[in-house]
């Protein structure tokens, strides 16, 4: 299986792990992207999502992990996105089970919340789970259908001036 992108994105209370993941990947050979934030200082999580969430949208076999203090707040952001399908995980299986029945493309984590070696096996689970399609296929098309009638013809114009 060819490993995807990863893009990656955090606020202040991602920070730390999203940098040891970031390292963890890189081990993995995988080609990451780190469109921040790049320190603990206070930011507000939207600016950083946006762009992986934009990221993931272009690519569409790239991969994105969010992370802020709980992830929740990352994971309901980004699904406000047609197209995305972010999962907030804290088990290897529910990482496993969001690949596997989900097809999702965004995992999201709470820094501080979940620990390096959880963290690592949840997204090396989620990365070499295949999507199993099938009777899933059903589900990910009403989502789609829900999608379609739920989100305008006109995209979101973005955060625009303010924008760190």
């Amino acid at each position: 299986m060819e490993k995807p992108k990863i893009y990656l994105g955090c606020d202040h209370g991602g920070y730390t792990l999203k940098a040891l993941l970031i390292d963890y990947l890189i081990g993995q050979d995988y080609e990451v992207q780190d469109f921040g934030c790049h320190s603990e200082d206070i930011v507000r999580y939207p600016y950083y999502a946006e762009k992986v969430v934009k990221a993931v949208r272009s690519v569409p076999s790239a991969r994105g992990v969010l992370l802020c203090t709980t992830g929740i707040g990352m994971s309901i952001f980004a699904n406000k996105f047609k197209g995305i399908r972010a999962a907030l995980c804290t088990t290897s299986y529910q990482a496993r089970m969001t690949a596997a029945h989900n097809n999702s493309n965004i995992l999201c984590f709470g820094g501080r919340c979940i620990g390096l070696y959880e963290a690592q096996d949840m997204l090396h689970t989620w990365l070499t789970t295949p999507y199993e399609g099938g009777r899933h296929d059903i589900s990910l098309g009403l989502i789609q259908s829900a999608e379609d009638i739920n989100f305008s013809a006109k995209e979101w114009e973005g955060m625009g001036s303010h924008e760190p």
